[in-house]
């Protein structure tokens, strides 16, 4: 019997066998993952060219600052899916706080438009020499040690538009968080009742146009920024974001929706409370008290039953969310290291054959075009997965479990960090030879070493790869573990820390840039990372990995030898195991 207020209107008769796992569900699951499509394109138009923005001689922030600056937006927009998660299980439904997610996405926009035309960005943030007015404060100030354009002079001070910038990035990673953490789940509610083999293709696919949007964004969006302008590459995220909004809004009959029916963390967080602070018992209302009749006894279980089940899956699910930290620490480096690492490479011309020293005045390739070499692997190799090696090894039995793959994930983001470190000594090698260039980027120009962009490559293959075993299986993971009261709540966790992850990955750029340690402390050098050691920083997020990866492959085992303890709190009880095992399902 479907809850209260419950809409399943795509559903067939009672007993109807589908003849395919999307049958009669097409509509719903093609408008989400359209909707998916356009708001990764809107997110990556931000963070993808975010280092060279504000790098750039706009703002003149210095390289490790703008370095900083999208590790903290990452971790936000990550950091706060717990919040969207209890905020659809408890109060709006996951279909009103993403509608309300995708309008909040668009009013953060809006701050990083103003500040990418000239005269809406002087009064925003005040003239680049003397910041007394708008948003920007002293910190308003031109960045002197930041890259110049050629013939304009800087001024002295801070980040220049430091306030108004990271306002928009934090409402943009609130409406992300509140995006990211139920559109997967809601996602998933069209095809749940088809079985686990259903979800695990919607998965896939929900990836496949998770990275059609990125590379979209990449190819076309960061090109028109870079050798364009920032102010038209803002314009077409938002026109996207407006599309999205109104596809999503309109399709809203097609979808199987359910009201919210309260958050489990809120009965679990009373029950941890009245654990740590047994005092506090005597005085404190029933756990019962408000609580319907037919609420108390569903199933014949009492809520405080419930509430101690849910404990117990949360404390399976969060060390293996735990461990994932130095993966997202890692992986993360893709959007900002990775980036300032390209921008000191030479960077080809994209039309005509001019020598370097010709080229102040051409279109270069796009720095973050490397990035998109990650997502067109995914685009290839994830119908390959879906379609041809997962059936393979699930006939033999051969598939491995979700936690396996994440260890190879591991496995693979750590050679990826091995491989950026290798080439970052390689290139300050040629600098310190004064084997150098000096190339334009848009309207900035870096001093680069002679040493092409293309041997990032390696790197950027192997964060693909490891996208496919970790993040993938990791979706999969925190969805068929949580009980129905806490889908979106375990979704949102993942999420929350993977954004811990880019949190502790940009704490650990400021550690390493204290006059101490010097590793990015590179003032003397106008913003760029020559006279840095960011090779060392790479070195240390590989040595991270491998001990988590130690540690992970141990909680595997432990994981899988209480796993069947556990699962009767399973989306699927059992099923979702013998699925993931490759053994079927009887």
């Amino acid at each position: 019997m479907d809850h209260r207020g419950e809409r399943r209107p795509l559903l067939g008769g009672r007993g109807a066998k589908a003849p395919s796992a999307f049958a009669g569900r097409r509509l719903a699951c093609g408008a989400i993952l359209l909707v998916e499509a356009l708001e990764r394109l809107a997110f990556y138009a931000v963070v993808g060219n975010l280092v060279l923005y504000l790098n750039g001689s706009v703002l003149g922030w210095e390289g490790p600052s703008a370095t900083r600056a999208s590790l903290v937006f990452t971790g936000a927009a990550y950091l706060v899916s717990p919040f969207g998660g209890w905020l659809a299980d408890a109060q709006l439904g996951r279909f009103r706080t993403i509608a309300a997610g995708l309008l909040l996405y668009l009013g953060g926009m809006l701050f990083l438009l103003l500040t990418a035309e000239p005269r809406t960005r002087a009064i925003v943030c005040g003239n680049r020499t003397g910041g007394e007015a708008g948003w920007g404060g002293p910190g308003a100030r031109w960045n002197a040690s930041g890259p110049a354009a050629s013939g304009e002079q800087a001024g002295t001070g801070g980040d220049y538009c430091r306030g108004f910038v990271y306002t928009g990035l934090v409402i943009i990673g609130l409406a992300v968080g509140c995006v990211k953490s139920n559109i997967t789940p809601f996602g998933a509610d069209q095809v749940t009742d088809r079985g686990p083999e259903a979800v695990r293709k919607f998965f896939n696919w929900f990836y496949w146009s998770i990275n059609m949007g990125a590379i979209l964004s990449l190819f076309l969006i960061s090109y028109i920024q870079q050798n364009i302008d920032f102010f038209i590459g803002y314009i077409i995220p938002v026109i996207c974001l407006v599309l999205g909004t109104l596809i999503f809004l309109l399709a809203g009959p097609a979808f199987v929706t359910k009201p919210p029916d309260g958050s489990a963390f809120t009965g679990m967080a009373r029950l941890l409370f009245r654990s740590c602070c047994p005092w506090t018992a005597l005085s404190a209302r029933s756990p019962y008290s408000d609580l319907s009749e037919e609420a108390l006894f569903t199933n014949g279980r009492r809520p405080l039953d419930s509430a101690r089940d849910n404990v117990k899956v949360l404390k399976r699910v969060i060390p293996v969310f735990l461990t994932l930290i130095p993966y997202w620490m890692v992986y993360f480096q893709m959007e900002s290291t990775y980036v300032l690492q390209s921008l000191h490479l030479q960077l080809p011309p994209l039309f005509g054959n001019h020598s370097p020293s010709e080229s102040t005045h051409q279109q270069t390739f796009p720095a973050a075009w490397l990035t998109m070499f990650d997502a067109v692997m995914l685009l290839i190799l994830i119908p390959l997965k879906d379609k041809v090696i997962d059936p393979f090894l699930l006939k033999r039995k051969l598939l491995p479990t979700a936690l396996t793959k994440i260890s190879l994930g591991m496995l693979f983001a750590m050679f990826s960090a091995i491989s950026a470190g290798v080439l970052e000594s390689q290139r300050l090698i040629h600098i310190g030879n004064n084997d150098t260039i000096s190339q334009q980027v848009g309207n900035t120009t870096f001093t680069a070493a002679r040493l092409t962009v293309w041997w990032q490559v390696p790197q950027y293959f192997l964060i693909g790869v490891s996208e496919i075993f970790a993040s993938i299986p990791g979706l999969e993971f925190a969805y068929s573990e949580a009980p129905k009261s806490m889908q979106c709540a375990i979704m949102g966790l993942f999420f929350f820390f993977s954004g811990i992850g880019s949190f502790i990955g940009s704490g650990l750029l400021d550690l390493v840039s204290l006059p101490a340690i010097g590793w990015l402390n590179c003032h003397q050098d106008h913003g760029n990372i020559n006279n840095c050691h960011m090779d060392y920083y790479f070195y240390l997020l590989a040595g991270l990995q491998c001990v988590t990866l130690l540690l992970f492959s141990s909680l595997t085992v432990w994981y899988e030898k209480g796993r069947d303890q556990s699962c009767r709190g399973c989306v699927w009880g059992g099923r979702a195991s013998r699925t993931t095992r490759g053994e079927g399902t009887s």
